[in-house]
């Protein structure tokens, strides 16, 4: 028996999944489009997912000393210069201001793409010795890229992110942290956002640019396409010399520190609805979402239902839940649709035959099923679904990703693939960047993920041109 659909006015994402996910945006209050291409106006309900997500990824980063810092928004073109790989890698991106006011400047500015040029200028002035090493710096910030095709939170042409910037004595220490920062991400995402995820190495082609070695998280969205979830980049002291930063090491020789940055975006807002949506709208995972439990009261014109509803809110508020009761006099029914279709992992629903039963009925929003439960300790019952429901979309994602999971052991098994099957394509690689052009163009868009940490040595050849292979790799369209 096939699923009641809730809302009629979302698109089923077997039908067509970028439909399904605009609809998602803009029926769940995410996001709106703006009068300035390729901009997005984040509505309060989007927003307050991003407060969550910043809240908990912040204490994240303070737990490993790392303080937060604020850089101008305008890199001056001479500036972006100095570093070769990082300007001709953002140039095409660039937004650039000419005119201040009335008249034209002297020296055009670009609107920042990412701030390692600001931060090393800044370095410059305040690294002076070994003892003002480690700088473990952060911002939340807007950055402005001019893309092309854009899609809310996906893709758009200004967005809000964090980038962290350290510098530090060695290339053991800096290494180490670009390491110790893709944890932090991965188990952000896992413990979180209830989305678990691929993480590994660039190739030298998809690297960042300027950067020695950039790392990735990748995890695979509901339809089989891969999302850049986020990336840390060890620069070595390539920007030092760029920048003339030294310091005098503790054997009194003056040295170039070593430099890392990492950052994430709105698009984990972007991850999650493809991630954990379904046909009846938004599913959101509890750690973030706004409304954690709605209370729902039932036949509410009667005698002691509005009563007993804000009896149970403040219980649950007290007990630290985000909550909210919906006494509109809008129809149970519709009720239920709307916060299906905005994701709320829990709903309450407490009607006068319940408040006789000293009872109430949880309903999960994943899977669906009502659960009557004593109003006695309700707080831990509802945490106790919170729990579950989190569980649950991790389940779900692993499932998802394992089902779209699929081995190459030859050209022709990996067109085939590519062809016929969405998601991952795990292959040997001879690490020719040549043979990694070739994969993408013929398959029109499959492209190197990552070199995942953990390899397995699937054969002994490249599956693209048959040479010794070096590493095995995950290959995968993108957004």
């Amino acid at each position: 028996m096939a699923k009641q659909k809730m809302v009629e006015q979302i698109t089923s994402m077997d039908v067509d999944f970028a439909k399904w996910y605009t609809d998602v945006v803009k029926k769940a209050e995410l996001a709106d489009y703006s009068g300035v291409k390729g901009c997005m106006i984040i509505r309060p309900y989007g927003y307050a997912i991003w407060e969550n997500i910043q809240k908990d990824l912040d204490r994240r980063f303070k737990e490993l000393g790392v303080e937060n810092v604020y850089m101008p928004m305008f890199i001056p073109e001479s500036l972006l210069q100095k570093e070769k790989d990082h300007v001709e890698g953002f140039a095409p991106e660039c937004a650039v201001v000419t005119i201040g006011g009335q008249n034209q400047l002297s020296e055009r500015l670009i609107v920042r793409p990412t701030s390692e040029t600001l931060f090393c200028e800044h370095f410059k002035d305040i690294i002076h010795s070994y003892r003002d090493l480690p700088k473990n710096y952060n911002q939340w910030v807007n950055v402005c890229r001019w893309e092309k095709t854009t899609r809310p939170f996906l893709r758009t042409s200004e967005f809000l992110w964090q980038e962290g910037h350290t510098m530090h004595e060695t290339e053991e220490e800096a290494r180490e942290m670009t390491i110790r920062m893709l944890k932090v991400y991965e188990d952000f995402y896992r413990e979180t956002l209830a989305i678990p995820a691929v993480v590994g190495r660039k190739t030298e082609k998809e690297k960042f640019a300027g950067a020695k070695e950039t790392y990735t998280i990748e995890p695979m969205m509901h339809n089989g396409v891969a999302l850049q979830g986020g990336t840390t980049h060890y620069f070595g002291d390539g920007f030092a010399k760029a920048f003339d930063i030294t310091y005098t090491a503790r054997d009194n020789t003056v040295k170039y520190p070593h430099q890392t940055s990492w950052g994430v975006s709105t698009r984990m807002i972007g991850a999650i609805i493809m991630t954990h949506g379904d046909d009846n709208g938004l599913i959101l995972p509890p750690n973030v979402a706004p409304i954690q439990v709605v209370v729902i009261p039932v036949q509410q014109h009667k005698e002691g239902v509005l009563e007993k509803a804000t009896e149970i809110t403040n219980a649950l508020k007290a007990a630290g839940l985000r909550v909210k009761m919906d006494d509109s006099d809008n129809s149970p029914g519709w009720k239920y649709s709307e916060y299906e279709m905005k994701g709320v992992p829990v709903r309450l629903e407490v009607g006068p035959r319940d408040i006789e039963n000293n009872s109430c009925v949880l309903v999960s929003r994943v899977s669906r099923n009502k659960n009557f439960v004593s109003l006695d300790n309700i707080a831990d019952q509802v945490k106790d679904m919170l729990q579950s429901v989190h569980t649950e979309l991790v389940e779900r994602a692993n499932r998802n990703r394992a089902e779209k999971t699929n081995d190459a052991h030859s050209y022709e098994e990996f067109l085939q693939i590519a062809e016929e099957k969405p998601g991952f394509i795990r292959a040997m690689w001879c690490g020719e960047t040549e043979c990694e052009e070739k994969l993408k163009d013929i398959t029109g868009g499959v492209k190197s993920r990552c070199i995942p940490f953990h390899e397995e040595n699937l054969s002994e050849t490249c599956v693209c041109c048959g040479k010794k292979a070096k590493h095995m790799v995950i290959w995968g369209r993108q957004y």
